[in-house]
């Protein structure tokens, strides 16, 4: 018995090793459909072959594999060494679907577009050693378990967004944060490029907008509204940076989403172009943070004529299928904005037969935004706002970004709109990730920590059948308290991976203790590609990562605090 009882024990244990649970298999997100096998294939000196009929863009993609594994192996893929990593067309997968199978002899990959390439790849180098996210040679078991994967996304839309406006980021820094969404397979990159404290991009049509609008004359100190720390601060991206950016984008498998927030949030605008507004100015790039009353005119037309130049400009840099045009925050709850005293929005208030009241404004903003998606439509394009623009009457064809919660979505989706769902209680990643904010750099507020980011479900709260309209997913990263890349990505991580969940896995996919247990391997994968990321999961807290407080001594600190959550 005792015989027998080893016998199975060895059995066990070599099952175990050759068949690993799922948590020990650390690929981020969970592929929808994954199948280990016995064995593992040597990758060092392997062969790569790839289908002629593939474009362009894919053997790019294939290229830069190819190079991150001579680089982190020391030897190319040049044969020498025993079996075939083998790219292959397949037109019956769909447009973001995958197959990858690893046998001992080799690896056999399928995609039917760039996309499906992309995610396969970055699949395969998440089941390598950490290092092969690095730039230099590194010592380690070269080889990939044998294992079968069909996968594809939940939803279509995977977003991620950065504000370069209230602290801006160079190209090579918004390079940087793109390479992390390729990781974590994310396919549009929301880009917010115009607001009160600057305007980021290069139009040539207007020059005072990167002259003036895109420079401010200080800071706000913390919250101290009323005060500055007097340094000039500002910068924009030609057009030629944003081609780059698109095209670094594209090969990458990802959208670039322009951003032009109106009618509000253009006081950088304003003091470019004074006559924008409804009272003249003078105007000046704002040093605070927050919202301005400060609005464009909705009764002057030359305020549309300044937007079609504006956006067609930006169409011409940005082949997206979306344009977003902001819509946020135009009136600060009831209080007075100059739409309410300028003879030209009343006299088009007059000309469309909107009745005073409350609703008034919000009738007049629908007509501002109508306007500006009639002329996108027309160039062949179509408008993402966020979820104010549902107030008052909404023309048909326009997506809404959900903000504000969730009500927004849901009530978008009953209308028969599209939404994309970017809750602040769960995807606003400038929240802070531990209650214990005298350990955390300074932020805007809020409690965000990675378990709740990764508990969000799109589809609650939804009437029967609507699921359709809801098209995916995207966390929000805004930047006021956010001044340097190790923030920025202390910031973004690991929180990102949550989120990558969240838009990739099905529902019944999703496993926080599976998620929890690839996070080491994730954080290996991060230090090899230089970026930060939080501890916070782990109990190091902020920047510095210092240790957490006891559950006895948490209850304490914050019993002597008032944080206003």
């Amino acid at each position: 018995m005792k015989k027998l009882t080893i016998l199975l024990s060895a059995l066990l244990a070599v099952l175990a090793c050759s068949k690993p649970a799922p948590q020990e298999f650390h690929v981020i997100p969970m592929p929808d459909d994954v199948t280990i096998a016995d064995g593992s294939f040597k990758l060092t000196g392997a062969d790569i072959s790839i289908d002629e009929n593939l474009d362009e863009l894919s053997i790019k993609a294939i290229g830069r594999f190819a190079d991150a594994v001579a680089t982190a192996t020391g030897k190319p893929l040049d044969g020498k060494g025993s079996g075939t990593i083998h790219f292959g067309l397949n037109p019956n997968l769909a447009a973001e679907q995958y197959f990858v199978e690893v046998k001992k002899d080799g690896v056999n990959v399928e995609a039917s577009a760039l996309n499906g390439f992309v995610y396969a790849i970055e699949t395969i180098k998440q089941m390598l050693p950490a290092a092969i996210y690095g730039n230099k040679k590194a010592k380690a078991d070269w080889v990939l378990p044998c294992v079968t994967i069909l996968d594809q996304p939940r939803f279509d839309y995977r977003g991620m967004h950065l504000d370069p406006c209230r602290h801006f980021w160079s190209i090579e820094e918004t390079k940087r944060y793109l390479d992390v969404m390729t990781v974590y397979k994310m396919n549009r990159f929301h880009w917010h490029l115009t607001e009160d404290q600057g305007w980021r991009i290069e139009v040539k049509k207007y020059p005072k907008l990167t002259q003036v609008g895109a420079w401010r004359d200080g800071t706000v100190i913390r919250k101290d509204w009323d005060s500055n720390d007097g340094i000039r601060y500002g910068g924009y991206y030609t057009q030629d940076q944003m081609r780059e950016i698109v095209a670094y984008a594209a090969e990458r498998g990802i959208t670039v989403i322009p951003e032009i927030d109106l009618p509000g949030h253009m006081v950088a605008a304003l003091a470019s172009y004074p006559e924008l507004g409804c009272t003249g100015g003078p105007y000046k790039v704002w040093t605070r943070w927050g919202v301005s009353n400060d609005i464009l005119c909705a009764g002057n037309e030359q305020v549309y004529t300044f937007l079609e130049d504006v956006l067609t400009e930006l169409i011409d840099i940005f082949p997206s299928e979306y344009i977003h045009i902001g819509g946020d925050e135009c009136f600060n709850k009831e209080d007075p904005v100059p739409w309410d005293s300028c003879p030209k929005c009343a006299a088009l208030m007059r000309k469309l037969h909107i009745q005073p009241g409350p609703q008034a404004k919000h009738y007049l903003q629908n007509y501002v935004t109508e306007r500006v998606q009639t002329f996108l439509n027309s160039k062949g394009r179509k408008v993402i706002g966020w979820d104010e623009i549902l107030q008052g009457k909404l023309a048909d064809g326009a997506t809404i970004m959900s903000w504000r919660g969730v009500d927004g979505g849901i009530a978008a989706a009953a209308k028969g709109f599209d939404a994309i769902m970017t809750p602040n209680g769960y995807m606003y990643f400038d929240y802070y990730q531990s209650q214990e904010r005298d350990k955390e750099p300074f932020g805007i507020g809020g409690h965000l920590p990675l378990a709740k980011v990764y508990s969000y479900e799109p589809y609650d709260g939804l009437a029967p059948g609507v699921e359709g309209h809801i098209l995916g997913v995207q966390a929000n990263l805004w930047t006021e308290y956010i001044a340097t890349p190790e923030h920025l990505e202390y910031m973004l991580l690991p929180r990102m991976c949550a989120l990558a969940e969240v838009q990739w896995c099905a529902r019944d996919k999703k496993d926080y203790k599976r998620f929890d247990a690839s996070l080491d391997h994730t954080f290996e994968m991060l230090d090899a590609m230089g970026v930060n990321y939080s501890l916070d999961c782990r109990g190091l807290i902020g920047l510095e990562r210092k240790p957490a407080r006891s559950d006895a001594e948490l209850e304490e600190y914050l019993s002597k605090k008032d944080w206003g959550w």
